[in-house]
């Protein structure tokens, strides 16, 4: 009898944490995957427009230069950004920043975190932590706070942010498109936001990691398209 009632418990408690979305913003039946575009709906999330990417001068630029000069990815996304706000899309910034110590640095010991936390990138309160002077902030626009990792939602306020706004299109672009903005691309798609990630808006540190991202794992997480083509369905 004690087995019996012991097998029922563990059935109702793994059955229930099967079907239960504490992770997710949207139920399975509320996933809005494949939505129409709904611009008071959607947000464009600009991930790691600073200068340690986007300068000359930052220590990262002279690895992206190339693969930003091959899209003129950097003014396409400002074009993008103001048009959004002019369609009342709501745009959001994702900076990533690290205390000069590496103090709040998640895993620096490991991959490219700890290529963060070793050259020093992206010191809190410094030049190269600051927003390029083309993709800074307007009035009406969200900041997240907190990012430290590749990810833009853990440890961040992004999903209170997206949730606060009803927003179900995630619309995203910056640096780098095989790391931080598919490590966010995934994380929104499997939260249950309509994905979209604009190819010619992202840059990273080779011709074959921008292939693989843009003509690969985008598309089995996102609706991948241009600038141009987003624009339009405004």
């Amino acid at each position: 009898v004690h087995v019996a009632c012991l097998i029922r418990t563990t059935v109702k408690i793994t059955m229930g944490g099967l079907f239960s979305t504490p992770d997710r913003a949207f139920s399975p039946a509320e996933a809005k995957g494949g939505a129409d575009i709904v611009p008071m709906r959607t947000a464009l999330l600009c991930i790691e427009f600073q200068n340690e990417f986007t300068t000359e001068g930052g220590k990262l630029h002279g690895a992206v230069k190339d693969s930003m000069a091959a899209t003129g990815m950097l003014a396409k996304a400002a074009k993008v950004a103001a048009t959004c706000r002019e369609k009342g899309v709501t745009v959001i910034h994702a900076p990533i920043s690290f205390a000069a110590d590496g103090s709040d640095n998640p895993n620096k010991g490991l991959g490219i975190l700890a290529g963060c936390h070793n050259d020093k990138l992206f010191t809190a309160g410094t030049w190269n932590s600051e927003f390029h002077a083309s993709m800074k902030p307007a009035d009406g626009d969200a900041v997240v706070t907190g990012k430290k990792g590749l990810d833009a939602f853990p440890g961040t306020d992004l999903e209170a942010i997206l949730k606060s706004k009803g927003i179900e299109t995630v619309v995203l672009c910056g640096f780098l498109t095989n790391c931080c903005v598919e490590s966010s691309m995934r994380t929104a798609y499997e939260k249950g936001f309509n994905t979209i990630t604009l190819t010619d808006c992202c840059a990273t540190t080779s011709a074959d990691g921008q292939k693989g991202a843009c003509e690969g794992t985008f598309g089995m997480f996102s609706a991948p398209m241009s600038a141009d083509e987003f624009m339009k369905k405004l």
